[in-house]
């Protein structure tokens, strides 16, 4: 027992040594300021903000306060639906807003938010500027000249520089558009272009130099920059939480250096844009628990790692435990046991991360908890035989309760022989008499002392198949019991529940063969004790 305890803890010992290799640490530029700005949306939980989804001043001053030392100014990308809360709220906190106007098909709500962006910036003196549209040519919700004359109308009526956020292409492909805003609000996402996170920062550079290439003198602020945190891979480009405090630490530290304006996307997860893909919620510094991803100096590492790794040795020691109940287990035994044990124990740990570290619509959550509710069956038997695998291949050989080379054989557990009596049943459908007789021959020849053989031949009217062999049965002795039944349903199956009716009342073990099976001498002396 000593030996296996020792083997549990070992392999215990060996899995938190591979958590702790497998953890991984990142090396940044430490940012020890404070953002210029950040993309903010007062939304909470799945709901679209168009159906359900309305923010209250309360949870918005609690957001302010939030991010009132991370970031001097947010960028707002709607005037309506409450978002028209915010920019007051912001003042209390000292934050500066960038007003949005959402712009799309919708000829009327187009115009309440521009006029409800034009009384935020009349009545809000921490209002620093307009953005009309949010990627509206990209998404082809106008055309250019339309959106240029929103732009002029909205320019007319606030002394706030006025602008509309645009992919930095859009820009580049329509000077025009360059030419009616006060600013330009180039969105660079690399991630959506499928460059990787180690080329992301790079990228964004070199387009912001093509920008001022392209309209020098011109004053351009990076409206969106960001990094997603979690989701699917895209060409090169991996989301991760590594991956997002890496190149966002490396995009700041860059763009501070060399003087650059620039709106991180964004300050908050937003679990209801999961119309966006995999990565759409995943794109704020904060979780939607209001808490930091990452942290903007020192190594970059999982904070929430080791809680995983507690987690997974946890369940590989509780799932270890059974491993003590087993009856003498060898070391090469317990210590497969215990190493699968412990490799379910990473997997719970694994789907805990995944459903922790995730937001969830309720299709997503009942098809992840349906999956899971389907496999943990399936975990059970993989370790079920498992336990077997271990047993027939590094367990110790069974005990026999009978010395196999004795025809009167000693016991080998306890001071008294014992031979439980077996009942042998052969169930026969017109089979050949000569073939079925060298069956039962072979029975009466074995070297066991304590057995009866219960012959029953089945739907088989014809006498000269049953009748040499009641003959025979008779001739071997009171041992061979003959059934004649003619008429069974179930044929096999039907047999056997009638034998079972002849069996002897002390009988402890029952054995079937099938009519054309010839044992040797041995065979129940070989298989009953084991």
């Amino acid at each position: 027992m000593r030996a296996v305890v020792a083997v549990l803890l070992f392999v215990s010992a060996i899995h938190a040594g591979i958590w702790g290799l497998l953890r991984d640490r990142e090396q940044a530029p430490d940012f020890k300021g404070i953002l210029p700005s950040v993309s903010y949306a007062p939304f909470e939980g799945t709901a679209h903000p168009d159906v359900d989804n309305i923010p209250n001043a309360e949870k918005i001053r609690a957001d302010m306060k939030t991010l009132a030392p991370l970031t001097r100014a947010i960028r707002l990308y709607s005037s309506t639906g409450g978002v028209e809360l915010v920019p007051p709220i912001a003042n209390e906190a000292g934050l500066k807003v960038t007003v949005g106007a959402w712009i799309d098909k919708n000829a009327d709500r187009n115009e309440r938010e521009m006029q409800s962006a034009i009384e935020l910036a009349k009545r809000n003196s921490n209002v620093n500027g307009i953005v009309v549209g949010n990627e509206t040519i990209y998404r082809g919700e106008q055309k250019i000249e339309d959106l240029i004359k929103l732009i002029q109308r909205v320019k007319g009526a606030v002394n706030v520089p006025v602008t509309t956020g645009e992919i930095w292409n859009i820009w580049l492909e329509h000077p025009e558009l360059a030419s009616s805003v006060d600013f330009i609000a180039a969105h660079i996402l690399p991630y959506w272009e499928g460059f990787s996170d180690k080329q992301a920062v790079d990228q964004a550079l070199i387009i912001y130099q093509k920008l001022r290439d392209a309209f020098p003198g011109k004053r351009i602020v990076i409206a969106e920059f960001g990094w997603p945190s979690a989701g699917y891979n895209l060409k090169g480009a991996m989301p991760g939480p590594f991956e997002q405090a890496v190149t966002l630490r490396n995009f700041v530290s860059r763009a501070e250096a060399i003087g650059m304006e620039y709106n991180i996307v964004e300050a908050i997860d937003q679990p209801w844009k999961f119309f966006e893909g995999g990565v759409g919620p995943y794109w704020g510094i904060l979780n939607a628990a209001r808490e930091p991803k990452f942290a903007w100096t020192g190594p970059v590492v999982d904070e929430a790692y080791w809680k995983l790794a507690t987690i997974a040795l946890l369940v590989g020691v509780l799932m270890s435990l059974p491993i003590l109940r087993l009856a003498e287990p060898t070391v090469l035994q317990a210590l497969l046991l215990s190493a699968a044990a412990n490799g379910v124990g990473a997997w719970i740990a694994t789907v805990f991360a995944y459903w922790n570290g995730h937001y969830f619509v309720f299709g997503s959550a009942f098809a992840l908890t349906l999956g899971l509710i389907l496999l943990f069956p399936l975990v059970l038997i993989a370790m079920a035989r498992i336990e077997e695998i271990a047993a027939i291949a590094f367990g110790r050989n069974p005990r026999r309760l009978i010395v196999k080379s004795a025809s009167v054989a000693p016991a080998t557990i306890g001071n008294s022989v014992s031979f439980p009596k077996v009942s042998i049943h052969v169930p026969a459908y017109f089979e050949p008499p000569e073939m079925l007789k060298a069956t039962l021959d072979a029975l009466s020849r074995l070297d066991y002392p304590n057995f009866e053989c219960v012959v029953i031949i089945n739907n088989t009217p014809d006498p000269e198949f049953w009748q040499p062999i009641q003959d025979h049965c008779r001739a071997l002795g009171e041992r061979f019991k003959f059934i004649n039944a003619e008429k069974v349903k179930g044929f096999k199956a039907g047999a056997l529940r009638i034998a079972m009716d002849r069996t002897a009342a002390d009988a402890e073990i029952i054995g079937i063969i099938d009519a054309d099976y010839v044992v040797q001498p041995d065979w129940l002396k070989d298989l009953v004790p084991a």
